[in-house]
């Protein structure tokens, strides 16, 4: 059996941490979930996800600035991060590709399209990953 690859999404707002579970953990994603950053970055250490989703407004620290701590940081700055964001303005999406995001998609989105990136984004080797990133980020 194929490992599940293990997504956090930290949002605020829990209907929409309810709706993303949802829809990974039918296409074979092992999901977690964390109302804030600060439940992330406690989460991090025991429970390194290969993929964090990202909303941008949320409380006690935003997507951008908490996608910028988990980018400078040698232990977790490989693990690609996605926005999901109601935020579309085109300068919402280049802060969250100046904060090191290796996608950006805009609610509501498809699950199916979301679903898709991930895969890409934890390819089993480095170039799929690398190559992966390259086209980083587009809003959808």
């Amino acid at each position: 059996m194929a490992q599940k690859h293990k997504v956090i999404i930290v949002d605020d707002d829990r209907e929409t941490r309810e709706m993303i579970t949802l829809a990974l953990e039918a296409e074979g994603f092992e999901v977690r979930e964390a109302a804030n950053g600060l439940r992330l970055i406690s989460t991090l250490h025991v429970d390194k996800p290969d993929v964090i989703l990202l909303d941008v407004m949320m409380s006690w620290i935003d997507g951008f600035e908490l996608c910028r701590a988990i980018k400078q940081n040698d232990e977790f700055k490989d693990i690609p991060v996605v926005f999901v964001s109601a935020r579309k303005l085109p300068e919402d999406v280049q802060r969250g590709k100046d904060a090191g995001a290796a996608d950006y998609f805009t609610k509501p989105f498809d699950p199916d399209q979301l679903a898709n990136r991930l895969r890409q984004l934890v390819g089993d080797d480095a170039s799929t990953r690398a190559q992966a990133e390259e086209g980083r980020p587009s809003a959808r």
